[in-house]
This record gives C-alpha cells, sequence and structure tokens, in this order.
C-alpha cells in the first residue's frame, strides 16, 4: 500500500510596518507559527519559515523582486513542492509567485478551504465548502496560470470545488447556484430535525471556542460520545448533539460547533452560518479556552467578536480555561488569568478544568447548572384540536395538569408548566399567565 508522501513547503509572511493593528490581533510571527499548524494539518512538512518586514505589500508580488529572488533560490534548492503564503492573494499576484517559483503557491484562505474540505463528511459539510471554494475562486479565475494544470492532487487542490475549475464564469455561477437550492434543501431537513428536537422541551448549550482548544475531548468527557479527538485544527466540521444529565438531573442538550480561527474567510463564514445556528440558538454557551496558549487572551477575544457577528453576544456563557494540566509554573497563574479573562468577558463565571484528566469536571457540571437560565413555571390554557392531540403528552410528561375536559371539537387543558414547554405549544395557548 503506497504512503501518501507530504508535500514539502515554505512558509511566507509579511510583517507590514506602516499599518495600525488591532489590540489583540496577532504579531505577525504568531500569525506565521499559527499558519504552521494549519499547513501540518493539511498534511504537509513544513521545511522552512520566511518573514519579512516591509512598509507596504508589493502590489505584484506581496514581497518585493529581493525576497522574490531569495525565496526562488530556497524553493530549488530545498526541493519544495508548495509556497504557503499568511496573506489573501489577488490572481495576478498568484499568478506571478507561481512563474517566479515554478509550484504551487497557496494562500492562508485556500489552505483553510482544503482543510475543511478534507474534514467535511456530511453531505450539508460538503456543500458548503465547495460552495465557499466557488465563491473565492470566481473572482480569481483569471491569472491562476499553472494553477490550472496541477488538478491531480495535493494541498489546495482537493475537494469538491477542484472539479473543473478551468471552466467559465457562467458554468460556475450556475454550480453555485445549484449548490444553494441543495443547501437549502439539506438545510429544510436540519430544520425539521431541530423542530422534533425542540418538540421535547430541553435546553440547549453550546460549546464554542477557538480551533484546538478541546471543545471535542470536552465534549466526549462531558457526553461519553465518540466525536473524534485531533491534534489537528478543524478536526471536526459537522456538528453534533448530545443529550446530557446535570446534577439536579435536568436534561439537555450539548451541541459541538465548529472552531474558530482569525481571517475564517468570510465566503466560508457565510457558507456555514446554517451551522452556527446551533449557537446562535443555545440558551447558555461553554466557552472553551486553551490556557496553556500564550495567545489565550486573543484567542477568546475573536470567539467573543465572532459570536456577535452571528448574533450570540447577549447569551449568557461560561468560560472554561481548558488545559490546566499543560500549565507550567513559569506563565501567568490559572486563577489570575482566570479573572482577566472573566473581566474581559462582562463578569462572565469562570471554570478552570483538564478535559483530558477529568480535573474540574464536576466543577463545570454544577456551574451548568447554576447559570443555565431559569426555566419557570407558569399557569396556562390549552385548547387542542380533536383532530391534533399529538402535542398533549407534553403536558402530561413536563408539565402539571390540573383539568382536562372535552367539548366537542376540542381539548382543554389547564396546567402549571415550565416556561420552555409553554413557549414549544404556543399556537395552542388561549390565556396569558395571570389572565383570569
Amino acid at each position: 500500500m503506497n504512503e501518501t508522501v507530504a508535500e514539502r513547503a515554505i512558509l511566507v509572511a509579511v510583517d507590514v510596518t506602516g499599518h495600525r493593528k488591532e489590540a489583540d490581533a496577532p504579531d505577525a510571527e504568531e500569525s506565521l507559527d499559527e499558519l504552521s499548524v494549519l499547513a501540518e494539518s493539511a498534511g504537509a512538512e513544513v521545511v522552512e519559515k520566511i518573514l519579512q518586514s516591509r512598509p507596504a505589500f508589493d502590489h505584484a508580488t506581496l514581497v518585493g523582486s529581493g525576497k522574490l529572488a531569495e525565496i526562488k533560490s530556497l524553493v530549488k534548492s530545498l526541493s519544495i513542492d508548495l509556497v504557503l503564503v499568511d496573506h489573501d492573494l489577488g490572481g495576478s499576484q498568484q499568478r506571478n509567485l507561481e512563474k517566479a517559483f515554478d509550484c504551487k503557491v497557496v494562500d492562508r484562505t485556500q489552505l483553510i478551504l482544503d482543510i475543511f474540505a478534507s474534514r467535511a463528511h456530511t453531505r450539508e459539510g460538503q456543500l458548503q465548502v465547495e460552495l465557499a471554494q466557488l465563491n473565492y475562486l470566481l473572482p480569481r479565475l483569471t491569472g491562476r496560470g499553472a494553477a490550472m494544470s496541477r488538478l491531480g492532487g495535493g494541498i489546495g487542490t482537493r475537494g469538491p470545488g477542484e472539479t473543473k475549475l478551468e471552466t467559465d464564469r457562467r458554468r460556475i455561477r450556475m454550480r453555485i447556484k445549484k449548490i444553494e437550492r441543495d443547501l437549502h434543501s439539506v438545510r429544510g431537513s436540519r430544520g425539521v430535525q431541530r423542530r422534533l428536537r425542540q418538540a421535547v422541551p430541553l435546553m440547549t448549550l453550546a460549546l464554542v471556542g477557538y480551533t484546538n482548544a478541546g471543545k471535542s475531548t470536552l465534549f466526549n468527557k462531558l457526553t461519553h460520545a465518540g466525536v473524534l479527538t485531533d491534534a489537528r485544527m478543524f478536526a471536526t466540521l459537522d456538528p453534533t448533539v448530545r443529550q446530557v444529565t446535570l446534577p439536579s438531573r435536568r436534561r439537555v442538550l450539548l451541541s459541538d460547533t465548529v472552531g474558530f480561527i482569525r481571517s475564517l474567510p468570510t465566503t466560508l463564514v457565510q457558507a456555514f452560518r446554517a451551522t452556527l445556528e446551533e449557537v446562535t440558538e443555545a440558551s447558555l454557551l461553554v466557552h472553551v479556552i486553551d490556557a496553556s496558549s500564550p495567545s489565550a487572551t486573543g484567542h477568546s477575544s475573536h470567539v467573543r467578536r465572532v459570536l456577535s457577528e452571528i448574533g450570540a453576544q447577549e447569551t449568557p456563557q461560561i468560560l472554561v480555561l481548558n488545559k490546566c494540566d499543560l500549565l507550567s509554573g513559569g506563565g501567568e497563574d490559572p486563577e489570575s488569568l482566570a479573572r482577566r479573562l472573566s473581566g474581559e468577558a462582562g463578569g462572565a463565571p469562570v471554570v478552570i478544568i483538564s478535559a483530558r484528566t477529568g480535573e474540574g469536571i464536576d466543577q463545570l457540571f454544577a456551574a451548568i447548572d447554576r447559570y443555565l437560565p431559569d426555566d419557570p413555571v407558569e399557569r396556562a390554557e390549552f385548547r387542542f384540536p380533536i383532530s391534533d392531540l399529538s402535542p398533549v403528552h407534553l403536558l402530561h410528561e413536563f408539565a402539571r395538569v390540573l383539568s382536562e375536559r372535552y367539548t366537542g371539537e376540542f381539548c382543554e387543558i389547564e396546567a402549571e408548566a415550565p416556561l420552555s414547554v409553554t413557549r414549544r405549544l404556543a399556537g395552542y395557548r388561549v390565556s396569558a399567565p395571570g389572565a383570569d
């Protein structure tokens, strides 16, 4: 059996000294290290890293003629298969770099799309990735040059989006429209599944966090599920939902979601917006942070920004400082880090755990029980048509039925029910709480 040989890669980044950076933005070296992890996650062997400081990007090649000659020499002497650039490239820039290096050139967005393409296993996930790939490639069709002849495999060519990239814009737009129709159909089916889940009045929790923070490991620890755990970025893409019983005996649904990352391609965020509905529908967010990472603060800030972008900034959240077993005595102590991150997150409660060893899991369960939004009980009256009595079982199972009477065409029930139940049955309700 033939083993896949890892592609030898050079990483290239430009530190633009003339640009003002955001407060939590990573420095160029940190961003290049993250690109290295992405490259290894995609299966590449990182041979060399090149970081150049410039007052501005070179419009033609990003790096300028001097650095271009240096990289060209390294590509030849080190037998490099692939140059990965830690920035988004325009079509002409990519063409110029490929012509100069005579090898594949892949930018950061293409690399992330490639990883997503290799990790998407459900029909919806594959369609989302292909849609993101085509939307990214459409404005870049001109000038792709040598890349069009390299559809044989490897990083930057994987996934559904690599098929017939040489076709014209009209055919690609037709394909995009078909994918959007297919996605609408698939999402409709998933919406039905979500409504069926919601028919059982269980609150939903969502695990969120920067990629590789340990969400899937924690998900397995809390639910005893068999979700793939992997040190590679974006090891799991497709959301998984499992039922969890809290110490109070309340049952909740826990959802594992795709990890966030800086500079996540806009096309990808749009494509996976439906997947992120699991986050926007949640009653409580469990925000997982890699406490052992020197970038923990920046990662936490970035996750909060994404939550704001998808409309989940007001959802209550618990901060979970994971990987406490990897903390050494030389860095910031976990209690100090917890206080600082809590302050930045508006006073959100913090739990320090290790999903790998199980340390702190009991405290996390207790915190979820404590901070899960209340489900107050209220008195309400409902009227169900005789032809549609299927929802009545919800009241008998999850509420206290005070009276039940049949009046010809209707079944009228008065009950003391949790708010989650009365919301599910709002269409059958005939009186507001407290109304006489």
